[in-house]
């Protein structure tokens, strides 16, 4: 029992490659629907005087060597912004392993890499047109896993200021790793961002719909990210219902949290990314299928990507897709 290492945020970066958490946060997935992970329900607080709000995440993949406890936070004074740190802890006796004070990258990047196992499971095999509903991090770190999992050709970006769309696509423009060639440009309206968009991808704070079924066109997959706490809502209802198939991370959680809560009815058919990823349920199964997937967060990811931080920040590693 050693004495505890405590991992930068710097160090975090160079360990994470976005292919890589991909991949861990597929077998996550795939632990989690199987029964192979222990998951705690989340705990949420608020802090309502400053618009804080703060999550407390934990999980264990049976047979890994460290479980984690990971702490995120954010507040309304320090808009877009996650701060936080995970706590690493030895499975074999309980001893904490290391201090993992990321700021959030954390959660960042394996939110970003959750979307990418959505794409690769769901999304159509070719991909022309993304539309990003969102101005925060994970419009860039979804848009970073999505480029490992297809290649696309146009960005829309909206936001609900203006300016802060369009600096959004100003910056993805000059993002490494996103493909060559591809325009990126902000729009003025959901619907506009959204017309014929192959991808959508949603990560905002809203707490009213944003997105209405009529305006995806067939075949589109969408990738809805932003409800995680009650009373949060990006999509309409009838989206979901339409759905020919309906994903999420976690059912139960998604229930509570997520698009999910705005349409229980729904939760009987909803499968989850892991059975997909296992084979034990079908994904998109033709081009023309609208798929949705709902994505709250599960602590599970947070223990890939710690288990990679373990194995690599130390000796680093490639970050490129």
């Amino acid at each position: 029992m050693g004495e505890p290492v405590v991992i930068t945020r710097e160090e975090v970066r160079a360990a994470l490659g976005m292919p890589s958490l991909i991949d861990a946060v597929e077998r996550a997935f795939v632990a989690y629907s199987s029964g192979g992970a222990e998951l705690p329900g989340v705990i949420h607080l608020d802090v309502p005087e400053s618009g804080g709000e703060i999550h407390v995440k934990a999980g264990h993949l049976r047979g890994a060597s460290h479980y984690a406890v990971k702490i995120a936070s954010s507040f309304e004074t320090t808009p877009a912004s996650i701060d936080g740190l995970v706590l690493v802890f030895d499975a074999a006796d309980g001893s904490l392993a290391a201090l993992v004070h990321d700021h959030g990258l954390i959660t960042d990047l394996r939110t970003g890499a959750a979307g990418g196992v959505a794409a690769r499971l769901l999304a159509p095999e070719r991909v022309r047109r993304v539309a990003v509903l969102g101005t925060g991090a994970q419009a860039r770190h979804q848009l970073d896993a999505l480029a490992c999992v297809r290649t696309f050709e146009e960005v829309r970006v909206w936001g609900r200021r203006g300016e802060a769309a369009a600096r959004v696509a100003e910056e993805l423009a000059e993002r490494p790793g996103l493909p060559v060639g591809a325009t990126f440009a902000a729009a003025e309206t959901v619907e506009a961002a959204l017309d014929d968009a192959d991808v959508v991808i949603t990560c905002t704070a809203s707490r009213e719909p944003l997105v209405r079924a009529e305006w995806l066109k067939a075949g589109a997959h969408v990738t809805a990210l932003g409800s995680d706490g009650v009373g949060k809502q990006e999509l309409d209802p009838e989206v979901l219902c339409r759905a020919d198939v309906l994903a999420c991370d976690s059912r139960e959680q998604c229930v509570r949290l997520g698009e999910l809560q705005h349409a229980p009815e729904e939760a009987s058919r909803t499968v989850e990314l892991g059975a997909i990823a296992a084979g034990a349920a079908p994904g998109r199964t033709a081009e023309g299928q609208l798929t949705v997937c709902d994505l709250t967060g599960v602590g599970v990811q947070d223990v890939a990507a710690a288990e990679l931080v373990m194995g690599r920040a130390r000796r680093g590693a490639p970050t490129g897709c």
